[in-house]
């Protein structure tokens, strides 16, 4: 299947793949900027940044009622409360205002992103075909975008906090297709609704997931400082390292559309870790910033696709209106990805630099080996759920 008619069939979801990219790729390209006007150091940047992991970690709780609740307005609210959130900490001064700030920015995330993959696993259900890649494509194109232009924004001078209002603007322009999205699908009777979720497809599926999700998060938010403090780049250079992790993500997962049609989810992901894996550890060697560039731009097309085909088997290994709860639980443990991220990248910098940092995880990548591989035989057989 095109990428062109995946995309027509999920344009509503797809649209707030769209906003959550715009958002994370301008604060992945301010993070400097972030950084310098809080006057803090590595460490407690990384700490203050767990503000938004403690937001995401209420995700598991919050999004299922959430989008039972709100049914087909879930999708636009949840659009709508991730832009406002965004507004403390683009104002904050102050280190305390800022995570605080994040908080609300992990929270209005979290809800969002559930709600939009719940979507688009419906969408699958209903179609029989494979979209979650291709939807996380829109994410990674305007993710790059976003952090593309905010280079140019940072290099003119223009404020911050004008760049987030831009995309409060962008964002309700998309209002109109968010709104179109399906309603949730209900439990056709008590006896089905009171099924309990499968455990371990989603333990393993979230295991998968909070590796990559760990991964891409380093990346996209340390890339920055590791191009303009490491190998002495300016802050379009800087810039440029979270904007070529985009491209690459993004190439990746509209390739990932069409390979995901041909191999086994477990098999492209195996490959992907170890492609992954590579370039991290390239990004982490580089003398100059070309070379991380190379490193950053070979992990972008590993990674691309680790996420959202564990995301795409979590949702299809569970009863249709077990999609959202089965998503949020998986993303709760992929979340876990950003309490320990801040601090492991923030105090590893602290201690031995950033190089040292960026080769950790370049060796936790491996990991995603063993819970893939378990996964595989999970995959082969799905679990069958009476209708």
């Amino acid at each position: 299947m095109s990428i062109r008619s995946a995309l027509a069939l999920t344009r509503a979801p797809g649209s707030a793949f769209v906003v959550m990219g715009l958002y994370w790729g301008v604060f992945a390209a301010h993070v400097p900027v972030f950084r310098d006007r809080l006057g803090v150091d590595d460490a407690l940047f990384g700490t203050l940044l767990l503000g938004s992991s403690l937001g995401l970690l209420t995700t598991m709780w919050l999004a299922p009622r959430f989008d039972r609740a709100l049914g087909r307005a879930a999708l636009p609210v949840a659009a709508a409360l991730l832009a406002l959130a965004w507004i403390v900490p683009a104002l904050a001064a102050a280190p305390a205002a800022f995570a605080i700030g994040m908080v609300g920015v992990g929270m209005a995330s979290g809800i969002c992103d559930v709600v939009m993959n719940a979507r688009v696993s419906q969408i699958e259900a209903q179609s029989g075909r494979s979209l979650m890649n291709a939807n996380h494509g829109l994410f990674s194109l305007a993710y790059g975008l976003a952090a593309l232009a905010s280079g140019a924004t940072r290099e003119a001078g223009l404020p911050m906090v004008t760049v987030f209002g831009t995309m409060g603007v962008l964002t309700l322009m998309l209002m109109p297709l968010l709104s179109r999205a399906p309603a949730p699908v209900e439990a056709p009777d008590e006896s089905t609704a009171a099924r309990r979720l499968p455990l371990w497809p989603v333990v393993l599926c979230g295991v998968v997931v909070m590796i990559a999700f760990l991964s891409e998060a380093t990346v996209e938010s340390w890339s920055a400082l590791h191009i303009e403090r490491t190998l002495g780049g300016g802050a379009a250079q800087g810039a440029l390292g979270p904007a070529l992790l985009g491209v690459t993500m993004t190439l990746g997962r509209f390739g990932g559309q069409a390979i995901s049609e041909r191999f086994s989810e477990t098999a492209v992901i195996r490959m992907a870790a170890l492609v992954s894996a590579l370039g991290t550890a390239i990004a982490a060697m580089a003398p100059v910033p070309m070379v991380a560039y190379l490193g950053f731009a070979i992990t972008g097309l590993g990674i691309s696709v680790i996420g959202p085909m564990g995301l795409a088997l979590a949702g299809r290994m569970v009863a249709p209106h077990q999609r959202s709860q089965a998503i949020a639980r998986v993303a709760v443990i992929a979340f876990c990805a950003f309490l320990v991220a801040p601090v492991l990248m923030g105090g590893l910098s602290e201690a031995f630099g950033l190089r040292a940092a960026f080769g950790a995880v370049a060796a936790l990548l491996l990991l995603i080996l063993p819970p893939v591989m378990a996964l595989r035989r999970r995959a082969a057989a799905p679990v069958a759920v009476p209708a």
